[in-house]
């Protein structure tokens, strides 16, 4: 039975055609808190525990953090149909130039990430800090011609390529309503409530996703969100879940949980599935840090047992630990007191005991991977569209 009004309605418009406006957070009626959503906030909160406690016993946890955030930004720009993988990712940044229209918007979400983490540190989540992470995640690329940083003046709709306002799935708050509805938002973020901090992240990805508030790049930021929230609130100590890999692997079912909520007012049934995700990745986070911490240990004593390991070596294999594709140009920027010849004898020597991997066929300025510890970061990344 559809239930719009719990979450908000559809009005007539002037212009011939209806508009969903949101209710005000929190949910009203309240909550219903059955068994099966209070064990879900208990797994999501147990894994994330787990996660947090691990980031604090590896010493190279700001590796993985590192690693996790690209694996966040290319996961949620796949959801929105961009076509690249990791290697792409890296490889572009090794170069440190970003030809690639594509892989530059994961670029981008990468750059709004690490914004909006240092600038949580001393301001908290606000529409001013949503609209200048919206400026950098258009930056030159697909919508860069959309108000970048400006909450819409026109209106917006969701729907298959060819829908209009009449026809289209679902059409967020016209324009004169969305800062209001922002701005009602903004006060609930910081609002003083008994909701787990859990489940207030996810009803507030719900409301800013339904209000839609720019022309483009609301999906994206919508994700961001959930991270800048999670952080903020302490749920999280580092940005070490990839929680767009649990939407893009449901890609139909978040979209459909998505609309329940505006159509019949399920929050419950979007929150169960929004906790499924958090403790489904945090898991899987956590699974992968150990995966890769033995990885790096097994190598380290790799080289250390090499009877002909030298500190350039191990300076080397620290630097692939950080950027697993790398060209030996790249190389010896990055290690200027070491002349070029010594760093490709080092590499040499980490090729030989299996640990790097000459990628392609270059006869100068070859490129090598750390491919063991790049194919287990890189596996989850390039699955089909569910």
């Amino acid at each position: 039975m559809e239930n719009t009004n719990r979450s908000g309605r559809y009005i007539k418009q002037l212009e011939n055609y209806s508009a969903f406006i949101p209710k005000p957070l929190p949910p009203d009626p309240s909550l219903d808190f059955d068994m099966e959503l209070i064990n879900l906030i208990s797994e999501a909160n147990r894994e994330l525990g787990q996660l947090n406690g691990l980031a604090s016993v590896i010493s190279d946890h700001d590796l993985f953090v590192y690693m996790y955030i690209r694996k966040e930004a290319l996961l949620s720009s796949q959801i929105e149909g961009t076509q690249c993988s990791l290697e792409d990712v890296l490889s572009e940044e090794m170069e440190d130039q970003y030809k690639n229209k594509e892989v530059l918007e994961v670029s981008n979400y990468i750059k709004a990430m690490n914004y909006g983490l240092e600038k949580l540190a001393s301001f908290p989540v606000s529409n001013r800090l949503i609209k200048e992470i919206h400026t950098i995640l258009l930056e030159d690329v697909r919508g860069a011609e959309k108000m970048p940083g400006e909450f819409r003046k026109s209106p917006n709709w969701i729907g298959k390529p060819g829908a209009n306002l009449n026809n289209a799935a679902f059409v967020p708050p016209p324009p004169y309503e969305v800062n209001n509805c922002m701005s009602d938002l903004e006060k609930y973020i910081h609002s003083e409530g008994e909701l787990p901090p859990l489940v207030k992240a996810a009803i507030i990805h719900v409301q800013f996703e339904t209000i839609h508030p720019f022309l483009d790049g609301n999906g994206r930021l919508g994700r961001l969100l959930i991270t800048f929230l999670m952080c903020s609130w302490g749920i999280m100590m580092k940005p070490l879940i990839y929680l767009s890999y649990f939407f893009k692997s449901h890609r139909s079912e978040y979209y459909q949980k998505l609309m329940d909520v505006r159509l019949k007012g399920d929050w419950e049934g979007w929150i169960k599935f929004f906790l499924r995700g958090v403790a489904e990745t945090a898991s899987m986070a956590n699974t992968t840090a150990l995966e890769i911490h033995e990885i790096h240990k097994k190598d380290l004593d790799k080289i250390q047992m090499y009877k002909s390991t030298t500190p350039t070596v191990n300076q080397l294999f620290s630097i692939f630990c950080r950027n697993p594709i790398l060209e030996i140009n790249e190389l010896h920027k990055i290690v200027t007191e070491v002349n070029k010849v010594t760093i490709y004898r080092s590499v040499e020597k980490l090729e030989s005991l299996g640990i790097l991997h000459n990628v392609g066929n270059r006869k100068r300025n070859k490129v090598f991977s750390y491919k063991e510890y790049l194919d287990v970061l890189a596996r989850d990344t390039k699955m089909e569209m569910g």
